[in-house]
């Protein structure tokens, strides 16, 4: 804890909940303009790298699309791909670089808005107050497991993607890995790596390629604008924001990630997992249409590029198209755990939200925030972090520093305003700021 911060019976301008790479982005922007705040960590900066990656996570996005305000990458590896403690020390130098008021290691545990209009944020060291409040805890809060995990027998050892740090923590013996996300991909070959009999339940994510034409993948989208493009733009915009990432790897100086080539080289690959009776495990018949269809995103993607090289005239190498070099034989409807010699399960099966201290109705149906570009409803609440919550980079270290920087001026008009308003009607600027303005 900052040793000139203190939260019981403070008032704040502004209160930052979460101390990731979100919050702390905002707290950089509302210093930038003079604006009092505190941001209020749970557990230490870094700690969602430190303690929810395994020992050879790197980024999958190049070095240069580290952009937080303030501190872009300043490194000698701008294409590279930062590895896990190479993150936490980024976010570690950006806390040095600019000393916002930081509190770490205190939880908050409900955020509601009183009838003066202020906001209430109750924490584990006391309650304070705002008159507005950045949430910036993003939307990877609790493991998702799914309940048909409860039917495996008992000598089997399960684990989150989130526990996971390598191999070795694992029994001897073959490990299923469900789930083809980024972490399920990464950390499928990661055991491979190791030398373990991995076996993989193949969703409907979709691939990408690392290297085109003599560049990253990443750098010619990012040429052709396609991080640049918001959500307002897209006419499925809620399917938009629930779209898995495409699976790549930094892995090495960065790679493809090939489920065909690692299946020609000893993985075993299934459809999406459906039933667990026992021992025996049964899956989907979709395993083809599933690499085939990821396959298809990644050359589709390609193609996008070869036309933005012929549009602008661009000289460079020409490349062969993917060609794949392993099929599924033919379904594999169920796999006999004993049989097989698995002895554990890595479920990368994602996170759910969970925003329940938030006694604020800013909610859908699905425990989704209602927000534009991070403003809710409630005068004064916003939140920032949020993946696509207006740009592919939000909730990256691409292109959160926009969101907040959008949000700190947004924060500061209505600071100005409630100012404002509060002279002319004798209010308290929490009140003032919830006036309606014509």
């Amino acid at each position: 804890m900052s040793p000139t911060v203190g939260l019981a019976g403070a008032h704040y301008s502004v209160a930052v909940i979460g101390g990731g790479q979100a919050g702390l982005s905002v707290s950089y922007c509302l210093r930038q303009r003079g604006i009092d705040h505190v941001v209020v960590e749970a557990n230490r900066v870094g700690r969602e790298w430190r303690e929810r990656r395994w020992d050879s996570f790197c980024l999958v996005t190049p070095n240069w699309q580290c952009r937080l305000p303030g501190f872009p990458y300043q490194g000698d590896d701008p294409d590279g791909f930062m590895v896990r403690d190479e993150i936490i020390q980024y976010l570690q130098d950006y806390v040095a670089f600019f000393r916002p008021p930081l509190v770490e290691g205190v939880s908050v545990t409900r955020l509601r808005r009183a009838a003066d209009g202020r906001f209430e944020v109750a924490t584990m060291d006391g309650e304070f107050t705002a008159d507005q409040v950045v949430v910036a805890t993003g939307s990877y809060h609790a493991p998702s497991i799914p309940r048909l995990a409860e039917r495996l027998p008992s000598h089997v050892e399960q684990i989150h993607s989130s526990r996971y740090r390598n191999a070795d923590q694992l029994p001897e013996g073959g490990v299923l890995v469900v789930g083809t996300g980024q972490s399920g991909c990464q950390i499928a070959e990661d055991l491979h790596l190791a030398g373990r009999q991995v076996h993989l339940a193949v969703g409907s994510a979709p691939r990408v390629a690392r290297f085109y034409r003599g560049r990253d993948c990443v750098a010619w989208l990012d040429d052709m604008g396609h991080y640049a493009k918001n959500i307002d733009e897209f006419d499925d915009a809620d399917a938009v924001r629930m779209r898995v990432n495409h699976y790549v790897t930094g892995r090495d100086g960065g790679r493809d990630i090939d489920l065909r080539a690692l299946a020609r080289d000893g993985m075993r690959l299934y459809g999406r997992l459906t039933g667990i009776d026992g021992a025996t495990l049964e899956f989907a018949d979709d395993l083809k249409v599933n690499l085939d269809r990821a396959d298809a995103v990644a050359e589709g993607i390609k193609d996008t590029i070869d036309a933005h090289i012929a549009a602008q005239g661009i000289e460079a190498p020409a490349e062969a198209r993917y060609v794949p070099v392993w099929e599924p034989p033919g379904h594999v409807p169920e796999l006999d755990l004993a049989e097989a010699g698995v002895t554990s399960v890595v479920w990368a099966t994602g996170f759910t939200r969970d925003h329940r201290w938030i006694e604020i109705p800013v909610f859908d149906g699905r425990g989704y925030p209602m927000h534009w570009r991070g403003a809710t409803s409630t005068p004064g609440l916003y939140f920032l972090g949020l993946p696509w919550q207006y740009s592919w980079g939000s909730g990256r270290f691409e292109a959160v520093g926009r969101d907040a920087e959008f949000l700190a001026g947004h924060i500061d008009t209505n600071r100005r305003l409630a100012d404002v308003c509060g002279a002319l009607t004798g209010a308290p600027a929490s009140v003032a700021s919830a006036l309606p303005l014509g």
